[in-house]
């Protein structure tokens, strides 16, 4: 919220953000974008701590196929015969996942379903990316401030346990911000579909450090719906750079 506001009051851009505050619906739209999005963040920091980097790295990989759905659904974006091949293995993938671990992954479809109306929200509240995130972070700061209250008085929390550990706490801010403005920012620019499979870099990442840096298990089940879900990426580009290519001829 500090880094956001500083940056709006740089840009002198103060009478957007006294604007939008006069506008009880935009702040109900924005107060509901907020809620989604902190359960995600939430969502995300649980699984990290309990180990289960790849599960959160496959609910962002199934992201893509929710913001897919929603954009055809709400938005009437048309699917084109490669997307719904693409929708189909995507779907196939995490079929597998579920019939195989005799499991629902939760943490996975809970940050997929999450971000992704999260993402359909901002497509179509009228705000600047930048001016709504700032009062998205404005809005989850009474809480955030409650917990780290709460961590405090209970002796439960870490902030201000060292210095060392709160400058990371502190960069951890920095690092969300950033990404998510350009998030919001590419959600004004491109079709929700579109946006949804460039998501897929994100949770390759994710994948390859839950397996390589923390040793996390990746089994023949992983294998294979990550497969469907790779191939379900590729069909999709190469689609897209055909179809592309006919409108420009």
């Amino acid at each position: 919220m500090v880094l956001l506001t500083a940056i709006l009051a740089l840009q002198r851009r103060g009478q957007e953000f006294r604007e939008l505050a006069r506008s009880p619906k935009s702040i109900a739209a924005l107060l509901l974008s907020t809620t989604l999005l902190t359960c995600n963040w939430g969502i995300y920091i649980y699984g990290v701590n309990t180990d289960r980097v790849i599960e959160t790295s496959l609910g962002y990989f199934i992201n893509p196929l929710v913001s897919v759905l929603l954009g055809f659904v709400f938005l009437g974006e048309r699917l084109h015969l490669g997307q719904k091949i693409a929708v189909l293995l995507a779907s196939i993938g995490v079929i597998n996942f579920i019939g195989q671990f005799g499991q629902v992954p939760w943490i996975a479809i809970a940050l997929a379903l999450s971000f992704g109306l999260y993402g359909l929200l901002r497509k179509v509240i009228v705000v600047s990316p930048m001016v709504g995130l700032a009062v998205e972070t404005l809005l989850a700061t009474p809480v955030a401030l409650a917990l780290l209250g709460y961590g405090a008085a209970t002796r439960s929390g870490h902030w201000g346990s060292s210095w060392w550990l709160t400058i990371l706490f502190v960069g951890c801010g920095v690092v969300t911000s950033l990404p998510l403005l350009w998030f919001n920012n590419a959600a004004k620019r491109l079709q929700l579909s579109t946006m949804g499979f460039f998501q897929y870099l994100a949770p390759s990442l994710q994948l390859i450090l839950g397996v390589f840096l923390y040793r996390e298990p990746f089994t023949a089940t992983h294998a294979v719906t990550f497969g469907f879900i790779w191939t379900a990426l590729a069909v999709y580009s190469a689609s897209s750079w055909m179809q592309k290519r006919r409108y420009r001829g």
